[in-house]
């Protein structure tokens, strides 16, 4: 785990951050806040809501006791073996 990530960790604990429930709702409003963004075309923004949902992400991982690589590796493992094609800048598995 990186120091960043310890200190996202702490900086929920000392605000007592525990509701993975809450967590989730809160990723997913980062990322309607990120959608919006990208939409602006406002990179600054982009980089916020990016930030934001990473800071989510790294909380929530925390609270349901996984550790920080595990999530992204179980994904990569699936879409690594993923056969399909791209259609208009789109992944489209078969």
């Amino acid at each position: 785990m990186t120091e960043l990530q310890k200190n996202v960790i702490q900086w929920a604990t000392d605000r007592a951050l525990c509701d993975p429930i809450k967590q989730t709702l809160k990723t997913l409003s980062e990322a309607g806040e990120l959608a919006d963004a990208v939409c602006m075309e406002d990179f600054e923004l982009i980089k916020d809501a990016i930030g934001d949902i990473e800071v989510c992400l790294t909380i929530l991982k925390n609270q349901l006791g996984f550790e920080q690589n595990e999530c992204l590796k179980s994904a990569y493992d699936v879409i690594s073996k993923r056969t399909g094609k791209t259609v208009k800048g789109t992944f489209i598995k078969d």
